[in-house]
């Protein structure tokens, strides 16, 4: 036989000690809101309008089709969007624009710094992206718009970084999208050599990416030479974004 099924059910015991609740600590970005600062906010306009206007000085001194083809240029335009943008949030006491795309940014400018002064300075034929066959005399307008593009804007980024930006911003696992631009970049110049004709003087942009000179295999030797730089670059940005001081106490 079965026992009888009891009309009332005991209560069970109550838990001894109060809940374990898991910490959930905020951010203080998230509850201090960040502040207006004029000056920031006019620093990085002129960093935009500098940018901008090396770009339209290339675009008048050539032909816009191929100015629009360069790595600086794309880079320069694309510094001038952030760095208007960064300008907005900082006057109107925003949240500044992710790390990613800031970080992204002054690695791009670095780039077209590094590889302008160490790769194509000194090239013969001299480097234009006009198409010039003699170098630029000093203090005219290609050789203006080059240091611009090339040693203006990039060492402006980096003061912006380094005076005006929060460190430990930037992250690790950022720095291998970071590449996803310059591979997109070299695909484009490969995929744009292969449409124009072989007499076309700017059928290939870069002498280190000219393929009717080096060949398929010493140009993607090239190329990933050059990933592994710049990947090797953005692991150096982050680590110095984290050990460099902070330059401000609140969000720029």
């Amino acid at each position: 036989m079965t026992a009888p099924i009891p009309r009332d059910i005991p209560d069970l015991p109550a838990v001894p000690g109060p809940p374990l609740l898991l910490p959930a600590p905020v951010p203080a970005t998230a509850v201090v809101a960040p502040v207006r600062r004029p000056v920031v906010a006019l620093v990085r306009l002129l960093i935009a309008l500098a940018a901008g206007g090396g770009v339209a000085l290339e675009l008048l001194l050539g032909s816009p089709a191929r100015v629009l083809s360069y790595f600086s240029i794309q880079t320069n335009i694309l510094l001038a969007v952030v760095m208007l943008l960064s300008a907005t949030r900082t006057w109107r006491a925003r949240r500044p624009l992710p790390s990613a795309v800031t970080g992204a940014t002054l690695l791009y400018a670095v780039i077209a710094a590094l590889v302008y002064h160490l790769l194509l300075a000194h090239t013969t034929p001299p480097f234009s992206m006009t198409g010039a066959t003699t170098a630029p005399a000093r203090w005219h307008g290609q050789w203006a718009t080059l240091q611009i593009l090339h040693t203006v804007t990039p060492a402006a980024v980096v003061l912006d970084w380094l005076l005006l930006t929060p460190s430990a911003r930037l992250h690790l696992r950022q720095a291998a999208a970071w590449l996803l631009y310059p591979l997109a970049y070299l695909a484009f110049s490969l995929i744009r050599g292969m449409f124009l004709a072989p007499s076309n003087p700017a059928r290939y942009l870069y002498p280190f990416l000219d393929v009717a000179a080096h060949g398929y295999r010493s140009t993607l030797a090239n190329a990933l030479l050059l990933g592994l730089a710049i990947y090797g670059l953005a692991v150096l940005l982050v680590a110095l974004d984290h050990t460099r001081p902070t330059p401000v106490r609140r969000r720029v």
